[in-house]
């Protein structure tokens, strides 16, 4: 007889991941070099996102300058990140395909959660829940408080995240990482992108449901949720 396992709780990463932010992380980093008089390469900039804000400013301004600096970039980034920035293919699809599989969705990210938030609002995308300022190792934080056996991203800190958690990490190369950093760095699964995620989910659910005689997947740890942000 089939086993029936509870519903997948599915955790994402945001940037690069269902999101391309791209176009408004250099506009608001143009602001940014504008304000504060320094020269920042926002071409480069935005060929390594993933990292919390702080690593990247370290980049260019002194350390005693970096939290006053992540700041300011925090307040101007509503008004110059929000609009631009664009799903990523499948990114919609990914999410409601959970939810179709009667499943929660938890969107775990480095990025400031206010404007995490704004970003998915913007978008139309609607996880369950959000969690921001968690970053690689960090993040198992809130996907074992959520109980996601699953956690997608682009960038091998995500897989770091998820393999801490004891979450299968699907990884995508859509973001600064090859396919192959992701294989190296421990990924599970790795998808040419979102667009994959669907099926993928839907033959790993009836795998694990038992339909092909494979013996039922153990659910990922899970706590009381508490206040992570």
């Amino acid at each position: 007889m089939a086993s029936h396992p509870q519903p997948p709780t599915v955790g994402f990463d945001l940037d690069m991941t269902l999101i391309d932010s791209r176009p408004g992380i250099k506009a608001a980093f143009v602001v940014l070099a504008d304000l504060t008089g320094t020269y920042i390469d926002t071409d480069l900039v935005v060929t390594r996102l993933g990292p919390p804000l702080e690593h990247e400013l370290a980049h260019w301004f002194p350390a005693d300058r970096v939290d006053a600096v992540a700041d300011l970039y925090r307040d101007i980034y509503p008004r110059h990140a929000i609009g631009p920035a664009l799903p990523m293919p499948g990114a919609r699809e990914a999410v409601e395909a959970v939810r179709e599989a009667g499943g929660r969705t938890v969107v775990v990210t480095a990025k400031y959660e206010p404007n995490a938030v704004l970003h998915l609002e913007h978008l139309g995308i609607e996880p369950d829940a959000v969690v921001g300022s968690l970053w690689a190792e960090a993040k198992a934080e809130a996907l074992r408080t959520h109980g996601a056996a699953y956690y997608v991203g682009d960038h091998t800190g995500d897989v770091r995240g998820a393999r801490t958690a004891g979450a299968l990490s699907i990884a995508v190369p859509t973001g600064p990482c090859d396919a192959e950093e992701l294989r190296s760095a421990g990924a599970d699964v790795v998808l040419d992108d979102l667009t994959a995620f669907p099926g993928w989910l839907a033959s790993r659910l009836a795998r694990v449901s038992g339909e092909s005689g494979e013996p039922r997947e153990p659910q990922a740890p899970q706590t009381s949720p508490a206040p992570l942000a």
